[in-house]
């Protein structure tokens, strides 16, 4: 298995969905960073199971525990080792999976690859050890905010077949939705609890916008920015289409209709998603990301046993209707090791020293 992202930077992680612990071990953050353990934690309960009515029921407390790297409270340089206990696994709801596989997870592609694979809650596979990447994502969110007043913030922007317009970020952190228009909470909640109620799930669209990054970062030709964020994303557990800037929608437009003008005071669109050529433009970045909707619903469906029977059955066990709604958290720390590492990377180049932002237009915000 392949448990590492990033080159100068990197985060490990490691743990099973019902093992004892899921964490990550983040290696080569420079030394003297500030950071404290509630800092991680604030991330974490962004994300934790079990907040609301309309997520996944496991309550497990998340609550971390940094044991290295850490000396009074400033990164010493050596490796980052955080680590959260699985406190509220119910293994008994996945027992009739120990022979069977469930449609849509990977327990069909894990039993064939490594012949050997752990059915309670998914195992390695479990969006459970996200937890980890949030963790591990902190650190580089801290550290890209402190020594380039970089952000990486995401919202819901679409939830099945209901488009949320952006209206402000004030918003997002302060419903369960993370949805950045209130008007629409109502809207969500009837939604979600329908599909709790049918036993179904829903798939979602999330947006990521990326703030004041050097001009010049991402490497032509095969470690290109855009396909650096686009791999990090498309790592995370259900995620099944990344877009940068107009993304797809740009297969049904003309050049002209595309191109962001450049002006002696910045770019007059943003089209192109603040990344040009694999390197950034100085704009916002920004990206979007389809999920595809939770596998485990509680209907029952077709599939095999381990010896190929066929076999109808449901999944048990807490799950949420919407892998979206706690997925911003896990979007946004992705993102932000990928940022960070491309940054210290920039920090050795000649881009770094001859590097000129371009102030951008309001019209390039495609919130």
């Amino acid at each position: 298995m392949h448990n590492s992202i990033g080159k100068l930077v990197s985060i490990t992680i490691f743990g099973e969905s019902h093992g004892c612990i899921v964490g990550c071990l983040v290696d080569g953050c420079p030394s003297n960073l500030p950071l404290y353990n509630n800092e991680v934690q604030q991330e974490l309960d962004r994300r934790k199971p079990g907040k609301s009515a309309y997520v996944s029921q496991r309550s497990e407390k998340d609550n971390v525990k940094i044991l290295s790297g850490v000396f009074n409270n400033k990164t010493t340089g050596s490796p980052i080792t955080l680590v959260i206990e699985n406190t509220d696994c119910r293994s008994n709801d996945y027992f009739n999976l120990k022979e069977a596989f469930r449609p849509g997870h990977a327990d069909y592609t894990y039993a064939q690859k490594y012949k050997h694979r752990d059915y309670r809650g998914g195992g390695r596979a479990s969006a459970r050890v996200t937890a980890a990447v949030v963790a591990g994502g902190s650190v580089s969110k801290k550290w890209i905010r402190l020594n380039h007043g970089s952000q990486v913030k995401g919202y819901l922007s679409v939830l099945k077949d209901i488009a949320i317009p952006f209206i402000h970020w004030t918003y997002v952190n302060n419903n369960c939705f993370f949805s950045p228009n209130i008007s629409y909470i109502t809207t969500l909640s009837k939604q979600l609890l329908s599909l709790i109620k049918t036993g179904n799930s829903a798939g979602s669209r999330l947006a990521l916008i990326m703030t004041n990054l050097p001009t010049g970062i991402g490497e032509p030709l095969f470690n290109k920015l855009d396909a650096s964020i686009a791999c990090g994303l498309m790592s995370l557990n259900a995620v099944k289409n990344v877009d940068i800037g107009s993304g797809y929608l740009s297969s049904s437009k003309t050049g002209l209709e595309l191109n962001d003008a450049l002006t002696p005071d910045g770019f007059l669109s943003n089209h192109s998603g603040g990344i040009l050529g694999g390197l950034s433009t100085g704009s916002d970045i920004v990206s979007f990301i389809s999920i595809k909707p939770t596998s485990s619903i509680s209907l029952f469906k077709r599939s095999v046993s381990d010896n190929n029977k066929p076999v109808f059955l449901r999944t048990k066990g807490r799950h949420d209707p919407c892998i979206g709604i706690r997925a911003v958290p896990v979007a946004e720390a992705i993102v932000c090791v990928i940022i960070m590492d491309f940054i210290l990377h920039f920090h050795f180049s000649e881009g770094y020293r001859n590097s000129n932002s371009h102030l951008v237009h309001p019209k390039a915000y495609m919130y």
